[in-house]
């Protein structure tokens, strides 16, 4: 029997956010769905540019630093908040305006 000498890399950290290597595809996106419950099978049907190997291999890579892969993520869901509340300030009267247009319309006796 042959001896494997290569360790192929399935994650890759560009841009300040982590990636499924060789494909746009954020390592975020894999997790969370995982995190939903979605089967691997489910994942790739979900992002037709990953392979069943490139969904274990992100997974695999996200069970083994989970710690830091968790507080990224939180760091991510901290940032969209904060950005939404700017946006919601520099922008009041749009969402003064889309928020009107949710409410459901007055009812008629």
């Amino acid at each position: 029997m042959g001896t494997v000498t290569a360790i192929k890399e399935y994650v890759e950290q560009r841009n300040a956010g982590y990636y499924v290597q060789g494909t746009r595809v954020s390592l975020d996106s894999v997790v969370y769905a995982f995190l939903r419950g979605e089967s691997a099978d489910g994942i790739v049907e979900s992002f037709p540019a990953l392979s069943l190997e490139q969904v274990y291999g992100a997974l695999a890579f996200y069970l083994a630093h989970r710690e830091s892969i968790d507080g990224y993520l939180q760091g991510g869901k901290a940032e969209f908040a904060r950005l939404r509340d700017e946006a919601r300030r520099k922008h009041s009267q749009l969402y003064a305006k889309l928020d009107a247009a949710r409410e459901p319309p007055p009812t008629r006796s």
